[in-house]
């Protein structure tokens, strides 16, 4: 994999973001050549601090990936392009449902439209989520769970992963689809209160406040660090013999949400409390969650380096290193 990204031409949708600017440093290092597109739209977490340690090495287009025709000229002579711009929160997918289908559903069709019509050639791997099976029928959860998403979100994910999959059937455009699962790192967007409840504990937790939990704590849930969701990704760009596959990532240890913040508590001064779930929360929420990896792990190898306890000290100490620019 190293050599593979050597001088490549690497696109990088979103790459101001959290995943993306972790992606896209570690590209740089591989010797790649890298163009990242954010648009900074405020809510959905670019920040340019992200990619400070190669800011001279990376080259940004602040573009929305909602301009088609912006995506044609962007698109091309490109080798690899990583689609990971999106819109994340299902919250705000189900109070303001239009954005979210313009960015996860009509964008999508509208950059492959572009790589039909500019560049058939390069290999795309595309960020999806696990919010597309909806509420575990059984645990974990494999490729081959019903697909049943109970909110917008989710829903445009599995059209826009649709559109991959027809367009690598269709067309011979290479895709890979990556079903994420809650990731957490380094870089990732504390101030919003609407992208899931890992980043807001962690901010809670370092800015000494109580954290609340809803219900009664022992929902389970599992937790790849962002440096391991890099990995996958990586792995994804460089091996051809994945294409036009859709995997889940996980861990093989799920964590109720008390022994997350049990394990927050290490490194923090933080305490919590448990409160009734909102309404609008409680409609959406999925109980149970952590999924099998397997199907991954034997295509590639790939399996989580991170436990969520050396995850979360490494989390921890790079916000307390920086608190100006994520605080």
């Amino acid at each position: 994999m190293n050599d593979f990204y050597k001088g490549k031409r690497v696109l990088v949708t979103g790459g101001l973001g959290f995943i993306g600017s972790t992606l896209a440093l570690r590209l740089v290092d591989l010797g790649a050549d890298v163009l990242i597109v954010d648009s900074m739209i405020p809510a959905y977490g670019g920040n340019l601090f992200n990619i400070e340690p190669a800011r001279d090495r990376i080259r940004v287009n602040f573009s929305d990936i909602r301009d088609a025709y912006s995506l044609d000229y962007l698109v091309r002579d490109q080798d690899v392009l990583f689609s990971l711009a999106g819109q994340v929160s299902h919250l705000d997918s189900m109070n303001d449902p239009m954005p979210d289908l313009e960015i996860n559903c009509r964008s999508q069709l509208s950059l492959l439209e572009a790589c039909r019509r500019r560049n058939r050639d390069v290999r795309i791997i595309f960020a999806s989520t696990r919010q597309m099976y909806g509420r575990p029928q059984y645990l974990p959860v494999d490729e081959d769970h019903p697909l049943v998403p109970i909110d917008v979100n989710g829903i445009n994910k599995l059209a826009g992963e649709m559109y991959y999959g027809l367009y690598h059937e269709t067309y011979g455009i290479r895709s890979v689809r990556l079903r994420l699962t809650n990731t957490y790192g380094p870089r990732m967007d504390l101030r919003s209160d609407s992208k899931g409840f890992a980043g807001i504990f962690i901010r809670r937790a370092l800015l000494g406040e109580k954290i609340q939990i809803f219900g009664d704590g022992h929902q389970r849930r599992d937790f790849n660090h962002v440096d391991d969701v890099v990995d996958a990704m990586l792995l994804a760009g460089a091996d051809e013999r994945v294409s036009g596959e859709c995997f889940n990532l996980g861990h093989a240890r799920p964590y109720r949400l008390l022994e997350f913040v049990e394990t927050l508590r290490r490194y923090t001064n933080v305490d919590f409390e448990l409160v009734p779930f909102p309404s609008e929360r409680q409609a959406i929420d999925i109980g149970d969650y952590y999924g099998s990896y397997e199907r991954f792990h034997a295509a590639t190898g790939w399996e989580p380096r991170h436990d969520l306890d050396e995850g979360l000290q490494d989390t921890i100490a790079y916000f307390r290193r920086f608190p100006d620019e994520y605080l």
